[in-house]
Formats: structure tokens, C-alpha cells, sequence
């Protein structure tokens, strides 16, 4: 049975008006922009934010409307960015308390605490309390609460943020693990690409309180439909109108395409698909064009080059190249980036 809510809520002077669907067992991310409106949508299915108008309805069952049904009664699990966890109990009890919270019997609590504590990796840290558990292990505690209960919805607050980079990349991996085994519905809300790329079956882009694009995550990856979704995934991204092999851009410029195309478009291709050149480059047919150096930026193993021109084009680059150019804001250099390398998709 799907989860199927129309999210209507107004608070001030903004709005939510998102649609969503979650199939059993399906992971769907929610990603957005700050003020997009993830917190408003996850407090709503969770019941602590009432709906100006629409529904939320997990098969026959109705949680809004005239029937609605408080937080406190609504069968889902939530795992929160900073644990939550009651600082006065064990790991244990702290699993244990979902259970207890819904009636189940001390020692059977308990019991399947310890249960999902051994799920978790923790079964020799059920007396430990919250203050001697490393992040990482607080929030398997946290999830391992979460998940106890049996909920038809688990909701997922930014479950990674608070981990450093190692702990992260172990918990994700951990937390994939149960969200495959886990049969009800999962909405995770998110800041990180790749927490979503690697958690979630389908991404729901939320800006402004709407939804601007929907799919699964190599789709959205692909073909990105707005600039916060190509900023997200690392693309050049431009709108433009293409006549057979060349694409006029909105911001200015154009572009050579691999394939004859005609009508509105999208334009994409990744910042190392970009060479730099310090004169103009001759030879294999290709895009060229001036650009101006506006900035450089460190990431990883690369640098990357933000460069003013027509179009403006980010470019990454090997440190090698870097030294070579000697690169510093305000140098004037030639861009170029062959036809192949770029992706051309409608509105």
C-alpha cells in the first residue's frame, strides 16, 4: 500500500504545495535549497504541522482531515541530524522507549531492544549512556530506535549530517543495508547529493515550496532541469534554443551540439569536459571561446575555475595545468569543450 499526501501548508508568507508518493520499501529524498520547504513537508507527514488543505493517506487508512491522527499515534520512526537520544538512559532503553511509548510490555521491550541493538552493530553497548557513544554510534541508536517500533513511515532528518567524513561514509553504507530490508515507506530529507544518490530510489527536488523536478537518481543526475539540480550534481547548465547543430544560449553565446536538434533546450556538460587554453586553440571542430578568470577554488585533487564569458563555464583542472597557465583572477585565457562532450535534452 502506497503512501500517497498532498501537502498544503501555509506559514507567513510561504507556501508548501508538494505531491508525493512512496511505494513500500521505497527510499524517497527530498532535496531543496534552505527554505525550500523539507522541514515544513517532514513535519506534516509526522503529524507536528496540521494541513491547510490535501491528505495523507497510507493505503485505507487516513491521517489528516477530519479523521487526523496526532504525532504521538501515528505509526512512523524518525531519525533526526543530532540523535536525539535521552541522555539519562542506556542505548537499551533508549531503543526500548518507542516500544514502551505504544503499550509494549517492559521485558519484551527490552528484549527486542537488544535485538535490534545486535542489527545495529551495538550489542555491547546496551547499558552505555548517549555521552560515551562516538556520533556514529548514536545515531545507529537512533535509527535502531526508529526502526524497533515497525513504523509504515520512517522519516529521515538529515541522518548523516552530523558525522565526520569517516563516519559517514561507514554509517551510510550501514544505513543502505536497512533501508533495503526495511518493507514500509522512507523519506529522507537531505542537504547532500551523495547521501541521496547512494540512499534514495527517487529524488524529489523542492524549491520555493514546489516541486521542480522528479526521478531516479541517475536520471536527475543526467538531466538536470533547473541551475540549483546542475549546481548539485556538478554541471555547466544553460537554456537555450538550438537550430539544427548549434544551440543560441539565453545568457549568451553559442554552442555546437553532436547531434541536430531544434527548439527550446538544456545544455550540460561536466567542468573537466573544459579546456584551458592560453591562446586559441586550433584543430578537431570544437566549442571555443574567451573567458576571464573570476576565481579559483581547491576541491579534492582538482582545481576549479570559475570563468567569466559568453557563456560563464566552470572548469576543472589538474594542478599541473594550473602551474603550466599560472593562473590568477582576472587572466584572459580561451576555453574550449569538444562537441561529443556535450548533452542536449528538451525543456
Amino acid at each position: 500500500m502506497s503512501l500517497n499526501a498532498e501537502l498544503r501548508v501555509t506559514r507567513g508568507t510561504f507556501s508548501l504545495d508538494l505531491d508525493v508518493t512512496i511505494a513500500p520499501g521505497e527510499v524517497v529524498a527530498l532535496l531543496g535549497p534552505n527554505g525550500a520547504g523539507k522541514s515544513t513537508a517532514l513535519r506534516a507527514l509526522a503529524g507536528l504541522l496540521p494541513l491547510d488543505s490535501g491528505h495523507i493517506t497510507v493505503g485505507e487508512s487516513t491521517w489528516d482531515g477530519a479523521g487526523f491522527v496526532p504525532a504521538e499515534k501515528r505509526p512512523i520512526g524518525v531519525v533526526f541530524q543530532d540523535y536525539l537520544l535521552f541522555a539519562h538512559m542506556s542505548a537499551l532503553e533508549n531503543v526500548a522507549f518507542g516500544l514502551r511509548a505504544r503499550g509494549t510490555r517492559r521485558a519484551e521491550a527490552r528484549a527486542e531492544a537488544s535485538r535490534w541493538l545486535d542489527r545495529v552493530g551495538l550489542n555491547g553497548y546496551a547499558q552505555t549512556k548517549p555521552r560515551s557513544l562516538s556520533g556514529g554510534q548514536a545515531q545507529r541508536v537512533a535509527l535502531a530506535r526508529a526502526l524497533a517500533t515497525g513504523p509504515s513511515l520512517l522519516l529521515l532528518d538529515e541522518p548523516l549530517a552530523a558525522l565526520d567524513a569517516s563516519t559517514r561514509l561507514q554509517v551510510r553504507t550501514e544505513l543502505g543495508r536497512h533501508l533495503a530490508d526495511f518493507g514500509g515507506h522512507t523519506l529522507l530529507v537531505t542537504h547532500d547529493p551523495l547521501d541521496a544518490m547512494v540512499l534514495a530510489d527517487r529524488l524529489v527536488i523542492l524549491e520555493g515550496g514546489r516541486a521542480v523536478q522528479s526521478g531516479p537518481p541517475a536520471e536527475v543526475a543526467r538531466q538536470p532541469r533547473t541551475d540549483y539540480v546542475a549546481n548539485l550534481v556538478g554541471l555547466n547548465f544553460y537554456r537555450g534554443k538550438a537550430t539544427s547543430m548549434d544551440v543560441d544560449l539565453d545568457g549568451g553565446g553559442r554552442l555546437t551540439i553532436p547531434r541536430p536538434v531544434n527548439g527550446p533546450v538544456h545544455v550540460v556538460f561536466p567542468p573537466n569536459a573544459v579546456s584551458l587554453h592560453a591562446a586559441k586553440p586550433e584543430g578537431s571542430p570544437r566549442n571555443v571561446w574567451p573567458v576571464t578568470v573570476a576565481a579559483i577554488e581547491q576541491h579534492a585533487h582538482t582545481t576549479r575555475v570559475c570563468l567569466d564569458g559568453a557563456p560563464n563555464v566552470l572548469a576543472d583542472i589538474t594542478t599541473a595545468t594550473l602551474a603550466e597557465l599560472r593562473l590568477r583572477p582576472g587572466d584572459e585565457l580561451w576555453a574550449a569543450v569538444k562537441a561529443t562532450e556535450v548533452h542536449v535534452y528538451p525543456v
